[in-house]
């Protein structure tokens, strides 16, 4: 965990004991300050209130509505969760990365072990908001060049000229109005619609 923030961290457990080794193994790490939701009413609601850094969801043996709720509520997709389950099966986990989870540990509630837990869910969630980052830019990317493609073949149809021509125009207006070349495309696509 970095040393230069305190880390603002969501225990979720209706445990005191499992609440009281999180604790204590996240006091242990550094600075944080821990947040126990000993509930699973409203969840979704209390989560987004305290907006925490990390979330760590203790649950006994989950099923797949539990765990989708407890996916859902904790914002898997904006902070790095770590749920710790007493006992699972492969399709489960499955299910829990699937969600988002960036940790899922079975069985290894351990003081000690904690700190190590905590900076692994980081690590990881790190690590998929990277690839989501790159996977979004390549498939914005993929649809500009799409709408460019398009866009020319358009152009070459109604101007009866060659593909560098009309990728040519395209640039030139892209640079008279200082857009993009995939805005003026989309312009092309949207007044082609509107005309037919």
């Amino acid at each position: 965990m970095p040393d230069d923030k305190t880390l603002r961290i969501v225990i979720v457990d209706q445990n005191p004991l499992r609440t009281a080794i999180l604790r204590d193994g996240l006091r242990e790490g550094g600075p944080v300050q821990v947040i126990v939701v000993d509930t699973f009413l409203d969840l979704e609601q209390r989560l987004r209130a305290l907006d925490a850094d990390i979330v760590l969801i203790d649950l006994e043996n989950p099923n797949r509505d539990v765990l989708e709720q407890m996916i859902s509520a904790s914002g898997a997709e904006t902070r790095p969760v770590a749920m710790f389950a007493d006992a699972s099966d492969a399709a489960m986990i499955n299910a829990a990365i699937d969600a988002g989870v960036s940790a899922y540990v079975v069985d290894g509630l351990k003081k000690e072990r904690v700190k190590n837990i905590v900076d692994l869910t980081v690590s990881r969630f790190n690590a998929f908001a990277r690839l989501r980052e790159e996977l979004a830019a390549a498939q914005c990317q993929l649809a500009d060049r799409k709408a460019i493609d398009q866009a020319k073949g358009l152009v070459m149809k109604s101007k009866t000229i060659s593909e560098e021509q009309a990728y040519a125009m395209m640039r030139k207006v892209a640079i008279n109005e200082g857009k993009r070349i995939a805005e003026i495309a989309r312009s092309i696509l949207t007044a082609a619609e509107f005309l037919r």
